[in-house]
């Protein structure tokens, strides 16, 4: 039998009030032999890269949608906003969770790399992803290593820079990017014949970037060196790409994609930042969606009646203007409602989609865009037997995914469930399949759940918006603590017994 041994590469684990931290060092073996650029290559962050394995699931456009928007964006890569002088080469990208940001930069990368354009990219993630993703430790060397790519000269710069400053995988970001990317870009650019570099560099989901605590726990007092915040490392990579974009040999364009959270806001606010940027592109205001969110939703209905070999008259006359009312700009809302059809096979689907239409958010006193996002989820999750307990099992399966080295499915079974004998985690979440993606049996004991979306996570920690379903922080942390208890427990008493038989 499985027990509490799987988890034995966990270490130094704090659960206190709920935050939940796994002091892990990434030690990375390297050759000190190697070359320089493999040197650099074992401090990236792969996951990160637009087209890298772990992204193969990552959002896009779908065909012929967000047309105007990609538009807008690429025209300004390639012509900017056709200034003459002190060109502004840093916009900002932004809109609320749901709005389509990651798929809006997916599907832009893809093209900007077909037509040569791509620079770099680092999609950062907090949710279902590396941990890579979510610091800013490889956010400078893993810009630099796709730089490498970009052009012989380029790579050869770099590989020069690594071998002439073999300790700037250890400083700061500014000093790595000064290193690794301007001062091999200045060498290129006035020393090459060839034709001059452009494209861009796309950075999205910076607000989902999380703090890098630099502080020896052990110390207290006034010597003890303080917290940073997610903010202060947002910031710092902001400042970071500013003094770039502010470089005169500095020949892309930089994208930065993000909600808008206060230091983004502060930080593009010319009346705080006096520094001149592009004109910001707001999804929520600039770029109606609506028309994107009824192609997309006619074409997939088209297909749902196909597979059901429904009439033409399916779905009703009005059914998707009002799907599109109810999606209020958010293509989260239509994603969903359609992956819902994919796994949802215990009712039928005429009368499923009836019931989606009659959802309402009943507790909601105030008008707000996310109000049938908010109901569609609250009706999901209550499709569960035990919709408080799969709530909690959603909090821990987030929590460990994000900070253990090995949280598998087969893993968080074995933590969580009450019986080991039963399936409790088929009973939870075998209806939630339209917001967690559950690996197949066959590979549940290599493979971690994941949340199709972070807005999910927004939801469940608003108690204005989930509701009864809201668990606060002190009850998530007492769920994780029996679980913990309950197979230290089982372990020893496996242990006991198996010391009698001696």
């Amino acid at each position: 039998m499985a027990t509490a041994s799987n988890f034995n590469k966990t270490r130094n684990v704090q659960i206190d009030n709920s935050n939940f931290t796994n002091h892990v060092t990434n030690v990375t073996n390297v050759n000190p032999s190697a070359d320089p650029l493999s040197k650099l290559e074992a401090r990236i962050a792969a996951g990160a890269i637009h087209d890298s394995a772990e992204r193969c699931d990552a959002p896009k456009c779908y065909p012929e949608t967000r047309v105007a928007v990609q538009d807008n964006l690429y025209c300004w890569i390639v012509d900017g906003d056709g200034e003459l002088e002190q060109p502004k080469k840093i916009k900002w990208v932004t809109g609320p969770a749901g709005t389509g940001k990651s798929a809006v930069m997916g599907s832009l990368a893809d093209r900007c790399a077909e037509d040569g354009l791509l620079g770099a990219t680092f999609f950062f993630a907090s949710w279902s992803a590396s941990i890579g993703r979510r610091r800013k430790t490889a956010f400078i060397t893993t810009i630099a290593h796709q730089l490498a790519q970009h052009r012989e000269d380029l790579k050869n710069a770099i590989s020069a820079a690594m071998e002439k400053n073999p300790d700037v995988l250890e400083k700061n970001l500014h000093v790595q990017m000064e290193t690794l990317v301007l001062a091999p870009l200045q060498e290129v650019v006035c020393q090459s014949e060839r034709p001059e570099l452009r494209g861009a560099i796309i950075v999205d989901g910076l607000d989902e970037c999380e703090a890098e605590q630099y502080h020896n726990t052990k110390i207290t007092g006034p010597r003890a060196t303080p917290t940073r915040t997610n903010a202060q490392d947002q910031l710092e990579i902001l400042q970071v790409l500013q003094a770039a974009s502010s470089d005169p040999f500095f020949p892309f364009r930089i994208l930065i994609a993000s909600r808008p959270e206060r230091v983004f806001r502060e930080f593009f606010d010319p009346e705080i930042n006096p520094t001149s940027f592009a004109q910001k592109l707001d999804l929520n205001v600039e770029h109606n969606a609506d028309a994107d969110i009824m192609l997309f939703l006619e074409a997939q209905f088209d297909l749902i009646r196909r597979r059901y070999n429904f009439p033409p008259s399916w779905p009703p006359p009005g059914t998707i203007r009002t799907l599109v009312e109810n999606a209020s700009g958010q293509f989260i809302y239509a994603a969903t409602v359609i992956r819902l059809f994919d796994t949802a096979h215990r009712e039928a689907p005429k009368a499923f989609l009836e019931a989606i239409l009659k959802m309402e958010a009943t507790w909601t006193t105030s008008s707000n865009p996310l109000e049938q996002l908010d109901a569609l989820y609250l009706h999901i999750l209550e499709s569960s037997p035990d919709p408080p307990l799969s709530v909690r099992w959603i909090h821990a399966i987030h929590l460990f995914s994000r900070y253990t080295i090995d949280a598998s499915v087969f893993n968080m079974s074995l933590l969580l469930q009450t019986d080991l004998e039963s399936n409790e985690a088929e009973h939870l979440l075998g209806t939630l399949h339209s917001l967690i993606r559950i690996p197949p049996h066959s590979d549940q004991t290599r493979t971690k759940y994941g949340f199709y979306h972070k807005s999910l996570l927004d939801f469940l920690k608003d108690p204005s918006r989930c509701g009864k379903l809201y668990v606060k922080e002190n009850e998530r942390s007492v769920f994780i603590w029996d679980a913990f208890v309950r197979v230290c427990a089982s372990e020893f008493a496996s242990a006991s017994s198996y010391v009698s038989l001696e």
